[in-house]
């Protein structure tokens, strides 16, 4: 037979606090509450990196900041000369951007510490160390990618330089 589990929720308003809301739920003999704080709620900001009030790159030396550098994002501490942020399309693709290079950036860390764990657990590399592995293409017989000769075959590193580029 199939027991039916009910599940009843009682929603009420924290007493004295604003933007708290407490939620029960009853499962059988289990109860579960559970509080929520809703954004917004305090006149407090959310943190001291954003906002008006935020660092600036030299501190109390940084004297006023260019009016389109609000705070408002990360990382924004006041500081432009260039200039790279004034226009608002622009620093929106350059945050794009930015974006995609730290992915990368993780993508090529992870490709740096991943053949070096295969090597100590048994897989053979030529070299597992990142910044050896360059060497390779000077050796005799050049360098296989993945161990492999039919895949891709560098004995050059001017042929190499101009497939990349």
């Amino acid at each position: 037979t199939r027991t039916a589990v009910t599940m009843q929720a009682i929603r009420t308003q924290a007493a004295g606090k604003a933007g708290v809301t407490r939620s029960t739920f009853k499962r059988g003999a289990v109860r579960v509450e559970a509080r929520r704080t809703l954004k917004g709620a305090s006149s407090a900001p959310d943190s001291v990196w954003y906002g008006p009030d935020r660092p600036k790159y030299l501190g109390w030396l940084s004297g006023e900041t260019p009016a389109y550098l609000t705070g408002e994002f990360a990382g924004d501490y006041g500081w432009d000369t260039a200039g790279l942020s004034a226009d608002p399309e622009t620093f929106r693709r350059y945050r794009e951007l930015e974006l995609i290079h730290a992915r990368w950036a993780m993508l090529g860390a992870l490709g740096c510490v991943t053949p070096e764990l295969l090597a100590k657990n048994g897989v053979k590399f030529g070299e597992a160390v990142w910044f050896k592995a360059g060497a390779q293409i000077f050796q005799e017989g050049g360098l296989n990618y993945l161990g492999n000769s039919s895949l891709i075959h560098a004995q050059s590193i001017l042929a190499t330089l101009a497939c990349q580029v």
